[in-house]
């Protein structure tokens, strides 16, 4: 088994890193529980705006982490 070396990460990405990942994630399965509450406008917004904070994810990566 090998461990991967982390120290060059610094503390900032690693933050913003997990708030985006829980921010994605969570919205996603907000958005599977409204749909199997049948209140699929409501789901389908979720699912949106995970994808979109998926793009800003992506575009504040490029931005200041490139």
């Amino acid at each position: 088994m090998t461990a991967v070396d982390v120290s060059n990460v610094s503390a900032d990405l690693f933050i913003l890193g997990v708030v985006f990942i829980l921010l994605v994630f969570g919205l996603l399965s907000l958005g599977i529980l409204r749909m199997f509450q049948q209140r699929y406008r409501a789901g389908w917004i979720s699912f949106v705006f995970a994808v979109v904070s998926f793009i800003v994810f992506m575009w504040v990566l490029n931005r200041w982490y490139a």
